[in-house]
């Protein structure tokens, strides 16, 4: 998948460096997959919400941290929304 939004990520990374390692793994991996449904996401991430067909809500370091993703299966697009604390993560608008 291509990953749009690295930006916010490095932000993150920056402010929050405990979070640092895992949100990198996550990255290596959203690159690498080649997801088609959000059924093939399920299966890679069984702990993701999905909250409707083109996003995703994924747990960083347990539950502390929320990573919330657009994707468009169709071009491979994984694009960053938000990440931050579960406390942000509350006020997101997502729907």
């Amino acid at each position: 998948m291509e990953l749009a939004g690295k930006d916010k990520l490095d932000k993150f990374k920056h402010e929050h460096p405990d979070a640092r390692s895992q949100v990198a793994a996550w990255e290596a991996e959203i690159e690498e997959a080649a997801w088609q449904t959000p059924y093939d996401l399920k299966r890679q991430y069984p702990k993701a919400d999905i909250p409707g067909k083109q996003q995703a809500i994924f747990d960083i370091r347990g539950n502390r941290y929320r990573l919330w993703v657009k994707i468009t299966y169709k071009l491979g697009i994984v694009l960053v929304k938000a990440i931050g604390t579960h406390k942000e993560y509350e006020k997101w608008e997502i729907g």
